[in-house]
């Protein structure tokens, strides 16, 4: 994360005890100072090449004081970190003890709270806007420089000053426009605010305008082509690059677009969080964003998994306005292997993988990720667990939970099936994996094959 008092990293350290007890209107007039200190190179900032232990340090410094404001500031924080020494969140093994915010929590205390369900440092009165999602979801954009930090994975697509960036995300009711719109005003772009529809139009008002860069889905960019096309209008040589998000980047839409001259890089970001990761050349994976702190966890839990492993991702916001801990996405992908070639040294995630939410109905009983991971927990010896359900030749529902044991361990089938039982109020039958044999690494916990046309 920026270093939210000036000076860089070293100054952070040796302030550290005076931001812990800075007020909320100092902590955010220094972190929009330090937002500001940009060496706009290769790099966005030297944020993106500290080493793995500055970052962490750095990070978790942040975090602290984070927590404090948000204890002392929010009702659904004050409550849900109540007792909570904040001085002894210092690793991630300490974070990963903090309980997990899902999408749920912000639906249900919004929904009794208006407008952010307890959540905001800020009143809705001081912020700069506020924004709508499906749900309905309200979003705050707090008086911060960049506030989503999409300038950093707009630089990473190419991105520079006095490009014009045609962009086609929503203005209307969700942030996706204005996180472009923010990150083009950080980096010294001209934006045209296009939004969704009006293909015919979008393609005359970029015939017109001749932007360099485009902001938006994939598909949509898809489509304006093809409707070029249509016209017989040549666009070229008009957008040479590409920032898409929203969706996942097909590989078939990539050579499409690279065959056109547009170099396509793709980001993965959310209302509630911003930019969460970008991708870089080479296009391995897209690397963590630097204002957030990134876990993959075992779905429907909040167990860390190893790297590589596929699983939830879970994100702390360092937003000190609006400060989600744990916040589960609901998204799919693991950590990439290595750091990236193009010098930027956090950590990357494999892309987006698929929803986490196997939620499923089983003899008219809801089974989720929970239950088995709380069987996992009972007996330990469990080293992963996959309950797959089918359909028997009458159509009748039929449970199985595969489990991988350590070596060695004395194993007992038949309490792991009062386990089950007794947690998801259903009988189900138990198997074992035999040596050397283990379960797919897709991220699953729940996996249902039943066909039911």
């Amino acid at each position: 994360m920026e270093n939210i008092i000036e000076g860089g990293s070293a100054g952070w350290r040796s302030k550290n005890e005076l931001f812990m007890t800075l007020p909320k209107n100092e902590l955010v007039t220094r972190l929009v100072k330090f937002r500001g200190v940009a060496n706009m190179t290769k790099y966005f900032d030297e944020l993106e090449t500290r080493s793995s232990e500055q970052r962490e340090q750095d990070a978790f410094s942040s975090l602290r004081a984070i927590l404090s404001e948000a204890q002392k500031n929010t009702v659904f924080f004050g409550r849900l970190l109540e007792g909570l020494a904040v001085d002894t969140v210092k690793d991630r093994q300490n974070l990963a003890r903090l309980p997990i915010t899902r999408k749920t929590d912000l639906q249900e205390n919004q929904r009794d709270l208006l407008p952010f369900g307890g959540m905001a440092t800020t009143s809705p009165g001081k912020l700069r806007r506020i924004f709508s999602s499906p749900g309905p979801i309200y979003d705050p954009q707090g008086d911060l420089e960049d506030f989503w930090r999409f300038g950093r994975a707009m630089w990473a697509a190419g991105f520079r000053s006095e490009d014009i960036i045609h962009n086609t995300f929503s203005y209307h009711f969700t942030p996706a426009g204005f996180m472009v719109d923010e990150g083009a005003r950080k980096i010294g772009c001209a934006v045209f605010p296009a939004g969704v529809g009006q293909t015919e139009m979008q393609v005359h008002t970029i015939a017109d305008l001749k932007p360099s860069a485009y902001a938006g889905t994939p598909s949509f960019l898809k489509l304006i082509l093809e409707k070029a096309e249509e016209l017989n209008i040549q666009l070229a040589p008009s957008i040479s690059k590409a920032l898409v998000g929203g969706e996942a980047l097909l590989p078939e839409f990539r050579k499409l677009f690279q065959e056109r001259g547009i170099e396509t890089r793709q980001c993965y970001g959310t209302a509630d969080l911003g930019l969460v990761a970008y991708e870089t050349e080479p296009m391995n994976g897209l690397v963590i964003d630097e204002g957030v702190i990134l876990e993959i966890v075992q779905p429907g839990t909040g167990n860390v998994v190893n790297d590589g492993e596929v699983g939830e991702i879970v994100v702390t916001l360092l937003n000190p306005i609006y400060p989600l801990i744990r916040y589960a996405t609901g998204d799919l992908s693991a950590i990439a292997e290595g750091s990236s070639i193009c010098g930027r040294t956090n950590a990357r995630i494999m892309g987006w993988m698929g929803r986490a939410d196997q939620t499923t109905k089983v003899r008219g009983m809801f089974v989720n990720p929970k239950q088995i991971s709380q069987i996992q927990n009972r007996h330990p010896y469990i080293k992963k667990s996959r309950l797959t359900i089918e359909h028997d030749a009458n159509k009748n529902d039929i449970m199985t939970l595969f489990c991988e044991v350590s070596n060695g361990s004395i194993v007992n089938k038949e309490q792991i099936g009062t386990s089950l039982r007794e947690l998801t109020k259903l009988r189900g039958t138990v198997v074992f994996l035999k040596k050397g044999e283990s379960l797919p690494n897709d991220g699953k916990i729940i996996e249902d094959n039943r066909k039911f046309n």
